[in-house]
């Protein structure tokens, strides 16, 4: 089995992926209303997934950032991955705020950085990007070189796509929506309506929360 699915079925196994019918629909910090939520800060709890994460991380910036002089968490579900990413490289690792503190030093970029160094950054999941990007943006700001970012898993948006393009930044993760829609099937932990559904927002992400719709055009034949 390759890290994508072993990934996947791992967030299955423990209950970190949820599936809610169209009049319960999560409703994300962005705004958007979606059927499925991804909690990958229940990953901390299981020492053996949170190894496999680390260590598919350190994989990835091995074989595409081997010039990485930091490792930098988004703060706040990236942080512990990147501090076990960082350990295991025996590299420096940072952490990048929302925003500035209001009070003592007002930092928002937290531990010991320079100026020009090399950074890749850790996210927990990416959705349309945008955390990922103020991360980013703190970084620049401060004079550090960010090369890549690093998710465990992506939704596949296309926002977040066109933005990394946009921004020239490189970036990759373990696992993602696609396979684990396809994990979720062949392991009986999606019924037919759900599959319907779940394919229907993923390709527009913004259906429910802009417009109404017809689910039943979208059941799973």
């Amino acid at each position: 089995m390759n890290i994508s699915r072993e990934i996947a079925q791992k967030l299955l196994e423990i209950n970190a992926v949820s599936i809610r019918n169209t009049d319960q629909l999560f409703t994300w910090a962005s705004g958007i209303r979606s059927p499925i939520y991804c909690d990958n800060r229940l990953t901390m709890g299981y020492s053996e997934i949170r190894e496999k994460i680390a260590q598919g991380f350190v994989e990835i910036i091995k074989e595409h950032y081997p010039q990485t002089e930091i490792i930098v968490g988004t703060a706040t579900a990236g942080i512990p991955h990147a501090a076990w990413v960082a350990q295991k490289m025996n590299l420096p690792m940072a952490y990048v705020r929302s925003s500035a503190k209001d009070h003592g030093k007002k930092n928002q970029i937290e531990g010991v950085i320079h100026e020009g160094q090399k950074a890749v950054v850790i996210e927990d999941l990416i959705s349309t990007g945008g955390s990922s990007m103020a991360t980013v943006q703190a970084l620049r700001s401060f004079g550090v070189e960010v090369i890549g970012v690093l998710g465990i898993f992506t939704y596949g948006f296309k926002d977040a796509e066109e933005l990394f393009q946009r921004e020239g930044i490189s970036w990759h993760t373990l696992t993602n929506y696609q396979t684990l829609l396809s994990v979720a099937v062949e392991t009986g932990r999606l019924q037919r309506e759900e599959k319907g559904l779940l394919q229907m927002w993923s390709e527009n992400p913004y259906i429910f929360t802009n417009q109404s719709y017809d689910e039943t055009k979208f059941l799973a034949k």
